[in-house]
């Protein structure tokens, strides 16, 4: 163009024809645009209208041309930010050009065209802050494995080193026949390397090491959860039950062989219309003094014990759950070991085993039905440990309460509820690990004239892998603590942990639930893929919302120990207790409620971690005095308590999740202050930050309604969350990296290194 002042329409000249298809509406917008402007020449005019001609698009070589002269201006000129300032630059006299800058915001809206847009879409990736993201590590990643692993990182060096065998590579076959046989072969394995029976007493072969046999059932999370359902069914429920339910006779007899996977057998409680309600269960064990023995017997169809682990082709025998009957009165729920096959296979008489088929996942599980008809066993088949049938035919307890001595009994079981949030934290980080991998190396879309850009650069994906990264460090320290709480625990205690131990198997594997529907979206179709992994976990891990106790339920149980610790503080609930809890709370609250508190947004606040905990605190009390005190008007108005709790049965849901969000941010908290190292420190505190501020972001409902926080802060947080991901996605890689999974258990081709 010989007018430079004719330079000023390159950019929209080009910005219309770059997408090959120059619109009627287009034509016409910029036609009259040109024919408006009374200081250009007749001449000129039928110039610039050659230019948008539809009959006459201009060649590539022009298009060319017009893109690299916007491009050099704008290497020049780094600050443009309109396209009135780029035309103004074009035409070489910026304050003297045929337009005006009101008239060219008015064409950018009649074209649909955002200007400050256009000028990034012109900038090449040498000016691309999210071009130029990319993976670094700036922390010792093994210090951070060294970390996660604990006290238990040698047995943990060990599983690993098992299941990365050629022998455990995964069965591919769909027939759930062989896929049971493979995950039954697995077992005998990891029995034949004193794994199973690590938590039986030395004296009958064991390890004696509880701690080492939880950290076993996490790393073998890492592989095939087939394999780590038969394992805990086999050598935790099984084992374990004749272990704390029964009593040295028991332990002589059976724990050898169990640990060996000689005598593989079955926890049989669940049945098929009492799955949680224990106290309900059907099946009876009648005592018969004449001939010391007990029958078991199913009365009805809807008493079978259902969905049992190993009854379908491998159980020999099985802690039977049901109700001692003696002289037709019934002493409530006992446990009894029950034979179900021979050691050739063959079912005995009076059993009726059923196979519950294919499965959403777990399909290496053999899971069956049984029933009784008049079973009969000699009376040392009672696990006798917390009652007994005397000499003279009377039941004996050392635990006089029917009520205590079933919930001592169950109670024993807790540390199937701390194996499974284990295992399905293990999954969570299986599958982060291979959709953050991945998202590392895919590249998709870019800046103009610039390469592809990894897709992990991309914020939105940040939000949806980072902050369940996040969420994952954290409840990994929170179940520490948990475990660690239980291995110490004392009488008074237990009641506490047990709550703690079915809140936290909730509320990890709802978790887990969650992160793999977002690891399996982030993939796109890899995701999709079996050879990726991120379906079997998925499907394996449904189960674990639902098994070891229904989560729903798990957290109502946690919520009513909670009220029961807030009675014991202030009374039978009485008003006054009520109203003190809540003034001494709204006392720490007030200068927190201030409105200066309720709207700053300073960074040093917002990232300070005695603000997040205090937030999480707040949340917890708040929602308890809330539920308690709302309890206590039903009752007080003359509801029957049961009907009381079921009509606040939502708040009981949020009392528990506020308290375990609490309870996983401050052991979060506490395992940081452990830390030396001063890089690996900074980065978990950051992941820390991440955490607490992305669950108050999810909670920002409350706390406005609250009053808590004002929308000014809430806005800021989400923005600190956004920065927070930015901030930590040059060490996502490495961050997964750090769980240390074998790379012949990770399996996807998407995440190979």
């Amino acid at each position: 163009m010989k007018n430079t002042k004719l330079q000023a329409f390159i950019p929209l000249f080009y910005l219309v024809w770059s997408d090959d298809h120059l619109t009627q509406k287009e034509f016409a917008t910029l036609k009259e645009f040109i024919v408006s402007k009374t200081g250009i020449s007749v001449e000129d005019q039928d110039f610039l209208l050659s230019k948008i001609d539809i009959s006459n698009p201009p060649s590539r070589n022009e298009l060319a041309q017009w893109k690299s002269d916007i491009e050099k201006i704008i290497q020049n000129k780094p600050f443009i930010k309109s396209v009135f300032e780029l035309a103004g630059a074009l035409s070489e006299k910026d304050s003297d050009i045929y337009v005006s800058e009101s008239d060219f915001l008015q064409l950018e809206n009649d074209l649909g065209i955002l200007g400050e847009e256009v000028i990034q879409n012109f900038k090449t990736k040498a000016n691309s802050f999210t071009a130029n993201s990319q993976t670094t590590s700036n922390f010792d990643i093994q210090k951070i494995t060294a970390l996660l692993d604990g006290r238990e990182a040698a047995i943990i060096k060990k599983v690993k080193s098992v299941i990365s065998r050629p022998e455990f590579a995964y069965e591919t076959s769909t027939d759930i026949h062989v896929f049971r046989e493979t995950v039954y072969k697995w077992c005998k394995i990891l029995a034949d390397e004193n794994l199973g029976n690590m938590a039986y007493p030395k004296q009958y072969g064991g390890g004696e090491n509880i701690a080492d046999y939880f950290a076993i059932m996490e790393t073998l999370s890492y592989h095939d959860l087939s394999l780590v359902i038969k394992f805990g069914v086999q050598f935790g429920l099984w084992g374990m039950s004749v272990q704390s339910l029964g009593t040295e006779k028991h332990y002589a007899k059976y724990l050898k062989d169990i640990g060996s996977l000689k005598l593989p057998g079955c926890f049989a409680m669940t049945e098929t219309h009492h799955g949680s309600n224990v106290k309900g269960l059907e099946t009876t064990a009648t005592y018969n003094h004449n001939d010391q023995t007990f029958t078991i017997h199913t009365p009805n169809k809807n008493a079978q014990k259902e969905y049992i682990g190993n009854a379908a082709v491998h159980g020999q025998m099985a802690t039977v759950f049901a109700k001692l009957i003696i002289d037709d009165h019934d002493y409530g729920v006992n446990a009894f070991v029950v034979p179900l096959r021979d050691s050739n296979g063959k079912v005995v008489d009076g059993v009726t085993i059923g196979d519950c088929g294919h499965k959403m996942g777990l399909n290496g599980v053999d899971n069956g039905t049984i029933s009784f008809d008049q079973v009969k066993i000699p009376k040392e088949n009672m696990l006798d440990r917390f009652a007994s049938v005397n000499e003279k035919g009377e039941f004996e307890s050392p635990i006089p309460s029917d009520n205590r001595r079933f919930f001592t009994m169950l109670g024993t079981l807790v540390g199937g509820r701390i194996g499974i949030p284990r295992s399905a934290l293990a999954a969570a980080k299986s599958g982060l690990t291979i959709a953050i991998r991945y998202s590392d190396q895919r590249r998709q879309f870019g800046p103009e004239g610039g390469a592809e850009v990894p897709i992990l650069n991309y914020r939105m994906h940040q939000r949806r892998l980072l902050p369940p990264l996040a969420k994952t460090y954290a409840v990994h320290f929170a179940l520490q603590y948990l475990t660690n709480r239980f291995l110490n625990k004392t009488e008074a205690e237990m009641q506490e942990i047990e709550a703690l131990a079915a809140g936290m198997k909730s509320y990890s594997t709802w978790s887990t639930r969650d992160i793999l529907q977002e690891c399996r979206e982030a993939c796109g179709g890899k995701g999709y893929l079996s050879e990726n992994r991120i379906d079997a976990l998925k499907n394996d891990t449904e189960i674990y919302t639902t098994f070891e106790g229904d989560n729903t339920v798990l957290m109502q149980l946690t919520a009513k120990n909670r009220l029961s610790e807030f009675r014991k503080s202030f009374g039978e609930m009485g008003s006054l207790g009520i109203i003190n809890y809540v003034y001494e709370n709204a006392k720490t609250a007030i200068s927190e409620k201030n409105p200066i508190a309720t709207r700053k947004t300073d960074e040093e606040h917002l990232l300070d971690g005695e603000f997040h905990l205090q937030a999480f605190v707040h949340r917890e009390k708040t929602i308890l005095a809330s539920a308690a005190r709302r309890i206590k008007k039903l009752v007080d108005s003359g509801l029957e308590p049961y009907d009381a709790v079921n009509v606040v049965q939502h708040q009981m849901i949020d009392v528990s999740q506020a308290y375990l969000e609490r309870v996983v941010l401050e052991q979060f908290q506490k395992a940081i202050e452990t830390i030396e190292d001063q890089q690996v420190k900074n980065i978990l505190q950051k992941l820390n930050q991440l955490y607490a501020l992305s669950q108050i972001e999810k909670n920002k409902a409350w706390y406005l309604e609250d009053g808590y926080m004002e929308a000014v802060k809430t806005k800021a947080i989400r923005k600190m969350v956004n920065q927070l991901c930015w901030d930590i996605r040059p060490d996502a890689v490495a961050l997964v990296n750090a769980f240390d999974i074998p790379e012949s258990c990770l399996a996807a081709p998407i995440a190979a290194l």
